[in-house]
């Protein structure tokens, strides 16, 4: 009777997580964005990492059944630059003043062959530095602010519940 049980909770829970709407992504020109990493192997990982978090943030928020196109235009990330003293290699410092990140996005919602929402619109976070830590992701985390600046934005454009 327990293997039963459990076979039916694991058959729920993986249909719970298939569940949900699909967000494809494409950086348009990524060798000309204003800042998208500091370092040649930074930036196609920051890419990736930006890629996967809207994509699961697609199975978490839209409906199943619904497609979102996310162009990415232009990526500026939170902080600035610096050299590091003494040394070769260089720190981002983002002190939450002039430094906000901003993503410039194009976009086009589908459902059933419809388009149901679109648009171009530069995404910032004038205030991420006063946010306080979110529960979702750490300060180890350096793509922190943007995954909070886009959570932020999918939640208010796409969904009823924020």
């Amino acid at each position: 009777m327990r293997s039963i049980a459990t076979a039916f909770l694991l058959s729920v829970a993986a249909t719970a997580a298939s569940a949900g709407g699909i967000v494809n992504v494409t950086f348009v020109d990524p060798d000309h964005f204003y800042d998208a990493g500091t370092t040649k192997h930074e930036v196609p990982d920051n890419l990736k990492t930006i890629e996967t978090h809207l994509k699961e943030l697609g199975q978490r928020y839209l409906p199943d059944g619904q497609v979102l196109n996310i162009s990415v235009l232009d990526i500026d990330l939170a902080g600035y630059v610096k050299p590091l003293a003494g040394s070769a290699r260089e720190v981002r410092v983002a002190r939450g003043a002039t430094d906000w990140p901003k993503f410039k996005l194009r976009y086009t919602l589908e459902a059933n062959g419809a388009t149901l929402k679109s648009g171009e619109e530069t995404v910032a976070d004038m205030n991420y530095g006063r946010h306080g830590q979110s529960y979702l992701y750490t300060n180890r985390d350096p793509l922190r602010y943007e995954k909070q600046m886009l959570d932020g934005w999918l939640r208010s454009h796409f969904t009823d519940d924020y």
